[in-house]
């Protein structure tokens, strides 16, 4: 660290804003305009240009981890980007930030919790708390001090890509969510807090055809109602900063509109932290590809005050400064997004401890947070079909036949957001499957039989039929054609093959969002929503054999064909196969 003493910026007992006005007296343009731009550590051309272009922040986005993908390995490259930002002049450290929007979902090893669909199934505050405050030991043990979380979209057509980052279609559940602000960052920020992100603001999950990215066209007392609430409720509870949608308004991008950003959020709502952009996001707002000077001339005078660029970080920092020598940012403009910035560097007490905190370490996938996932887990399984009482389950001798990919994929079970952008298949993080957990619960006393194809199923008591989706995120998530919102041509055969055996059927959904399976569940006896439960998958067979009960309720109408999607409570024709909040409990 440069050896710079008896400033007020470096006095750990002065007020924030006194070290905050101090330090940016101190700093030239090329320190101010650094610290507003965001890269991702895979196009970090080299360490050193973390002191040569002053960057204020480094992140891991999907799947970007180091080699090995261990706790160490991250603590290890985290803190050596930080000694280059700290032996800069002015020795301002990094904020760096990730993608933990599960658990700390990029690092192999990590907690992995149900996606916010499972969340708002379970609707608990507590629950919530401790998922969130658990999350923070496991990032913080790694290094960075920021996460993108919690998602506060409210989904309101289950096409959208991103459904399962959603807690559901009503606004409630997304206040819920919201409740993870505190869990991160605690009641206010300190050096003990993971610094919460609120997005994507907003009204992300509401746009016509549920295209990602597309146009929520809605009156703006509509957009008050439904998708701006938890974004009132996260500034209430202080979230650090909130990033921005990618979306439109009434035809206007997000990136560059001044009256959400700067009037509505930053004016209205008085929130004080910075605001982000996502990946690449102030590069449409010309209409063309690539960043250009409009593009950030708009976005940063619209409210933006830290722009994830995330690649091509040499080029923003010469448009930039060309920006800023042409007059079309003003000096004022700058200095608050600094400012902005600063202050949430100082309140997380980066400037006294920016290195990881390894000692946090030994708790990365502890055994009380893998309980607390499989009671997350318990949580949010939703119940829609129990004829004859099939479940729960007996342990008394059973012969049972558990069919279907999803029953044994850990990767199809957490989902997208897992290691990867996309997700994977097969075993791609440690944990338990559903199968698994299924062997484990039944005890000794049960036969399990196991085949994906779903060959085999005479001869046997009861079937557990595993089917829903494969991972994804958005893009490859969106589902616009009619027919794209069912079972996978090969779920569909699974299926068909153990109804044709007649032997009583539990079928469990492993899915981001409802699925038309009208069809299907006429010959389903039972029925379990299972969402995206992250990688405890014991805790679906602690529903089945009723070690637990089941409590979660539908975050989402469940339609009864893909022709009525988008449907969602209160609407005049409202007629879901099952409707938002219903859900079984046992006899």
């Amino acid at each position: 660290m440069n050896n710079v003493t008896n400033l007020i910026y470096r006095e750990p007992s002065a007020p924030v804003a006194d070290r905050v006005a101090d330090l940016l007296e101190r700093m030239t343009i090329e320190e101010k305009l650094g610290q507003m731009m965001q890269i991702d550590r895979r196009y970090l051309h080299d360490e050193a240009h973390l002191a040569t272009f002053h960057l204020g922040s480094l992140l891991s986005g999907g799947g970007s981890a180091p080699e090995p993908n261990d706790a160490k390995t991250w603590a290890d490259m985290v803190d050596r980007f930080q000694r280059v930002a700290l032996s800069t002049r002015l020795g301002i450290p990094l904020l760096y930030g990730t993608d933990a929007v599960h658990g700390h979902n990029n690092l192999y090893g990590a907690t992995i919790f149900p996606h916010n669909i499972g969340l708002g199934a379970a609707n608990d505050p507590e629950l919530m708390r401790q998922i969130g405050e658990a999350t923070a030991v496991e990032i913080r043990a790694t290094g960075p001090r920021w996460t993108f979380a919690p998602c506060l979209a409210v989904a309101r057509n289950e096409r959208w890509g991103r459904t399962y980052e959603s807690a559901g279609e009503h606004p409630a559940l997304a206040l819920t969510v919201a409740k993870l602000v505190t869990a991160l960052q605690g009641e206010t920020i300190t050096p003990a807090s993971m610094l919460a992100t609120a997005k994507h603001y907003v009204g992300d999950g509401g746009t016509t055809g549920g295209v990602d990215q597309g146009d929520t066209e809605l009156p703006e007392e509509e957009l008050r109602a439904i998708h701006l609430p938890p974004f009132v409720d996260a500034i209430a509870a202080g979230v650090g900063s909130i990033m921005v949608s990618y979306s439109s308004w009434n035809g206007a991008l997000l990136h560059g509109n001044a009256y959400l950003l700067n009037d509505l959020l930053k004016g209205e709502l008085g929130f004080d932290g910075f605001v982000v952009s996502d990946w690449a996001g102030i590069n449409a707002l010309d209409g063309d590809p690539g960043f250009s000077a409009s593009d950030v001339a708009t976005a940063v005078e619209a409210g933006i005050d830290m722009i994830m660029v995330p690649e091509l970080y040499e080029e923003m920092f010469a448009l930039l400064m060309q920006v800023v020598a042409s007059g079309a940012i003003s000096q004022e403009r700058i200095d608050d997004a600094v400012v902005r910035i600063l202050r949430k560097k100082f309140e997380l007490g980066l400037f006294e401890n920016p290195f990881a905190d390894r000692a946090l370490a030994p708790e990365i996938n502890s055994a009380a947070h893998r309980a607390l996932a499989r009671r997350a887990v318990r949580s949010s399984l939703v119940l829609l079909k129990n004829e004859q009482s099939l479940l729960p389950l007996a342990k008394d001798g059973l012969k049972i036949f558990v069919a279907g990919e999803n029953a044994d994929s850990l990767g199809h079970q957490c989902g997208g957001w897992t290691l990867t952008w996309q997700g994977g298949s097969g075993p791609t993080v440690p944990g338990t499957s559903i199968l698994d957990g299924i062997r484990e619960v039944a005890g000794s006393a049960n036969t399990v039989d196991f085949a994906a194809d779903g060959v085999g199923a005479d001869g046997h008591d009861v079937a557990i039929v595993v089917v829903g989706e494969e991972p994804y995120a958005e893009f490859s998530g969106d589902r616009r054609a009619p027919d794209t919102l069912g079972l996978g041509d090969d779920d569909l055969r699974v299926a068909e093959r153990v109804a044709a055996s007649g032997v009583p059927t539990v079928a469990v959904l492993v899915s981001g969002r409802p699925l038309v399976i009208t069809e299907q569940l006429a010959h389903w006896d039972a029925l379990v929503i299972a969402w995206l439960p992250g990688a405890e998958g014991g805790g679906v067979a602690d529903v089945l054999f009723e070690e637990a009960t089941p409590t979660g309720k539908l975050p989402h109408s469940w339609p009864r064909t893909a022709e009525q999607v988008p449907i969602n409570v209160g609407d005049a024709d409202y007629d879901p196969l099952f409707a938002f909040g219903f859900g079984l409990a046992y006899e």
